[in-house]
C-alpha cells in the first residue's frame, strides 16, 4: 500500500482509489502541471486533497462555489483535517485572522478561496508568506471565455503562480470541450498538455427526451414508471414549491430546494431526501452541489437548461452507484422559442449596462475611482425598487459586468453569526472579575464553543437562549455590549449576495464594452442555447450527441436512449442500419430520387430498405418535396 493509498484508507475509509485518481495524484505528486477531467461524482476533490496531505504545507484551492467550499470545508473538518474559507461576505478582519493562520499553523492543510480574492494585495502578501505544497483550481473551464461560466478573476491565478514558482497546479473540472481544455492549459501557463481524462460515457445512464404537451402529467408517468429516488430541476424558485406540491397532491413524496432557503431548511431537506423520507427534490440548479447520493435512480429537467454543460452535470447526479439511472428531459415544442428569447434577455444592451452600472456605485455611494477590493450588501429588489430597473436587466448586466472583470456577483450565502475573542486570557479574566454581570455570559461561550481566541467562531444565538432559558434578542444585547467593550468582535448573522468591486469604480465613459467583444460573447452564448435545442430535438443517438459536444468524435450508439430505442424496433443490427444509411446517403448525394428509384439505387434487400428509409423520414433526416423526390438533408450528417 503506499502513501496516498494510506492516506486514502485513513481519513476516507476507501480500500482503492476510483479510475483515474491514482494516475493523476501521481502525477501531482510528480510536481507536474495536471488538468483532470472527470465527470460529476467521479471524485474530483479526493485528486487534491490526499496529494495535499501527503506532503508539508498547506493547498490552496480557488472555487468560485461558496456553497460547495463550505461544505468541503466542514467534511474535512469532520475528519480531522484542518481546513479554513475566505469569499465574498467576511469582513476584512475575518479574512487577515484567516489568511494569518495559514501562515503561523503548520497542522493547516486547506485554504478554500473564491477567486476575486486572488487579486487583493492582502491575499499576495499573505501567500508570499506560506507554505504552499498545491495550487488546486476547481471548476477549472471558468478560466476559458470559450467556457460556459466564464470569470476574468481566474485569470489572476497566472500572476498568483509568479509568487509560488515552484508549486504545482491542479485544474480539475467535469466539463470541457476541446477547445476549453487547450484554453484552460495555456491561461494556467502549462509548460507542456498534460491532460488526464475519464470518459465522459455514463453506460449506465439512459438519456431520454419526451415531446409532451403536459409535462407535469408526464412527471406522474415518471415516477409511477420508475423506482427510487430522483431530482426533477425547474428553471425559477416559485415552480419548485408549485411543482412539490403538485406532487404531493398525487401521493408521491416530495419537497423543494433553492438558493433562498436558509442554511438549516437547506440541510433539513437534503437529510430528509438523503434517507429516503422524500423521494423527490424539486429543485432549482442550487441543488446537487457537493450532495454524494449514490442511489439516484431518475433526474428530470422541466425546462431546457442554458447549455449542454449544465445539463450534463445536473443529469450525471443519476446513478452513481453505477446501476441503471434515467435522464429525462420534457419537452415542448413552445420551449425552443422560450429558449431563443432569453439570448435578447441575456444580453441587455452596451447603454443599459452602463446605466446599471453607473446606479450600483451611487446605489452604494462609492466614489469615482474608489472601492478596488471592496465588498457591499447587495439586495438586488432594493437596487430595482431605488432605481426603476427590471430585475432581469439588472441581473444579466451584473453578470456581463463580471464577464468583463469590473466586478463579482457572489451567490446569496447563509453565513451564520460569529464572534473572536480579541483579548487575551488574562485580561479577559480580569473583565469578568470587573463585570459580573458579564460574566456568567462569558463562560456560557466558553463552554459551548471553542478556538475562539485564534480564530472566527460561528455561533447560533437561538441555541445560547435555550441554554439560558432567555429570548435571542437578550443574547444579542450581550454580544453587543462585549462588542462595545472591545472583548470580542460579533459579525451578526446575514443572508445576501455581495457585490464585489475587482476594479475600482470608473466613470461609465471608461467602461470598455467594445460592440465586437459583446458580440462576441452572444454568438457564444446562442451557439451553446442551439446546441441544447439540437440535443433535444434532433434525431441522433442522445449519448452519442453529448458525447461529440466533448470532443468524442468516436463515441458509438449507446443502444437504449429513445432514438436507438426506436431504431431497434426495425430488427436490424447496428451493422445493417448503417451500412443501409450509408448507401441511401451515398445514392442522394448524387441526386433526389423517388422511393423506387432509392431501393434500387442502393442495392440492398427492399424489405431493410424501405425501413429504413421510413425511420429517415420519421426523424426528419430524409425529406419527401412536392414531386415525391426524396433529399438527403444536408445539416444532418449522420
Amino acid at each position: 500500500m503506499d502513501q496516498y493509498q494510506k492516506i486514502l484508507t485513513k481519513y476516507w475509509g476507501y480500500a482503492h482509489f476510483r479510475p483515474l485518481q491514482h494516475d493523476i495524484i501521481r502525477s501531482v505528486g510528480e510536481g507536474h502541471d495536471t488538468l483532470a477531467l472527470m465527470p460529476t461524482g467521479g471524485g474530483k476533490s479526493i485528486t487534491f486533497q490526499v496529494p495535499a496531505l501527503a506532503n508539508e504545507g498547506i493547498c490552496i484551492v480557488v472555487t468560485p462555489l461558496i456553497a460547495l467550499m463550505k461544505d468541503q470545508v466542514e467534511n474535512l473538518k469532520a475528519r480531522k483535517i484542518k481546513a479554513v474559507a475566505i469569499y465574498s461576505g467576511m469582513t476584512r478582519h475575518e479574512i487577515d485572522v484567516t489568511l494569518e493562520n495559514c501562515v503561523h499553523d503548520a497542522n493547516m492543510k486547506f485554504l478554500y478561496c473564491s477567486p476575486e480574492r486572488l487579486g487583493t494585495e492582502l491575499f499576495r502578501t499573505r501567500v508570499r508568506q506560506m507554505n504552499v505544497n498545491l495550487l488546486a483550481i476547481d471548476e477549472a473551464h471558468c478560466i476559458s471565455q470559450w467556457g460556459y461560466d466564464f470569470r476574468p478573476s481566474y485569470l489572476k491565478i497566472a500572476e498568483v503562480r509568479q509568487l509560488l514558482p515552484d508549486v504545482p497546479v491542479l485544474a480539475v473540472t467535469a466539463t470541457a470541450t476541446s477547445r476549453v481544455i487547450d484554453d484552460i492549459q495555456e491561461k494556467l501557463g502549462f509548460p507542456q498538455k498534460n491532460v488526464f481524462r475519464k470518459s465522459f460515457e455514463r453506460k449506465n445512464l439512459v438519456y431520454l427526451v419526451r415531446e409532451v404537451e403536459d409535462k407535469q402529467k408526464h412527471l406522474i408517468k415518471i415516477a409511477q414508471r420508475l423506482t427510487g429516488t430522483g431530482v426533477v430541476y425547474v428553471r425559477n424558485r416559485l415552480h419548485t414549491k408549485e411543482l412539490s406540491l403538485f406532487l404531493n397532491q398525487q401521493g408521491i413524496t416530495a419537497d423543494y430546494y433553492h438558493a433562498g432557503l436558509t442554511s438549516a431548511e437547506r440541510d433539513f431537506k437534503q437529510n430528509q431526501w438523503k434517507k429516503g423520507a422524500i423521494r423527490i427534490m424539486v429543485s432549482t440548479n442550487a441543488f446537487g452541489m457537493g450532495i454524494d447520493k449514490a442511489d439516484v435512480r431518475f433526474v428530470v429537467h422541466m425546462d431546457l437548461p442554458d447549455t449542454l454543460e449544465a445539463y450534463f452535470q445536473e443529469a450525471g447526479r443519476g446513478g452513481r452507484d453505477e446501476k441503471q439511472a434515467f435522464a429525462i428531459l420534457l419537452y415542448h415544442p413552445g420551449d425552443r422559442n422560450k429558449l431563443e428569447r432569453r439570448i435578447d434577455a441575456t444580453f441587455p444592451e452596451i447603454d443599459e449596462i452602463k446605466r446599471v452600472y453607473e446606479a450600483l456605485g451611487n446605489f452604494f455611494q462609492l466614489p469615482v475611482g474608489g472601492g478596488k477590493g471592496l465588498g457591499f450588501d447587495f439586495e438586488i429588489s432594493a437596487f430595482v425598487k431605488a432605481y426603476k430597473f427590471n430585475i432581469l436587466t439588472v441581473y444579466n448586466s451584473l453578470k456581463l459586468l463580471q464577464q468583463s472583470g469590473y466586478l463579482e456577483l457572489s451567490e446569496e450565502v447563509d453565513n451564520p453569526s460569529r464572534i473572536i475573542f480579541t483579548v487575551t486570557r488574562d485580561d479577559l479574566y480580569k473583565y469578568q472579575v470587573a463585570n459580573a454581570a458579564e460574566d456568567a455570559f462569558i463562560k456560557l461561550l466558553l463552554r459551548s464553543y471553542s478556538g475562539m481566541f485564534t480564530e472566527y467562531r460561528p455561533i447560533d444565538e437561538g441555541d445560547l437562549a435555550r441554554k439560558t432559558n432567555a429570548k435571542p434578542e437578550i443574547i444579542t444585547a450581550f454580544l453587543i455590549k462585549l462588542g462595545r467593550d472591545k472583548i470580542i468582535n460579533y459579525i451578526p448573522r446575514k443572508k445576501v449576495p455581495q457585490i464585489f468591486y475587482i476594479e475600482e469604480r470608473l466613470p461609465t465613459v471608461s467602461l470598455l464594452f467594445t460592440r465586437e467583444k459583446y458580440q462576441d460573447r452572444k454568438n457564444l452564448y446562442s451557439e451553446k442555447i442551439f446546441a441544447v435545442v439540437d440535443y433535444a430535438t434532433r434525431k441522433k443517438c442522445r449519448s452519442q450527441q453529448l458525447l461529440n459536444y466533448f470532443g468524442d468524435n468516436q463515441a458509438t450508439r449507446c443502444g437504449v436512449c429513445d432514438v436507438c430505442t426506436e431504431r431497434n424496433k426495425l430488427d436490424l443490427s447496428k451493422m445493417e442500419f448503417d451500412l443501409v444509411v450509408e448507401a441511401i446517403k451515398a445514392a442522394l448525394q448524387k441526386q433526389p430520387l423517388n422511393l423506387e428509384q432509392l431501393v434500387d439505387a442502393i442495392k440492398q434487400p427492399n424489405e431493410k430498405a424501405i425501413k429504413v428509409i421510413q425511420w429517415l423520414l420519421d426523424n426528419q433526416k430524409l425529406h419527401r418535396d412536392d414531386s415525391l423526390l426524396l433529399h438527403w438533408k444536408k445539416a444532418e450528417t449522420e
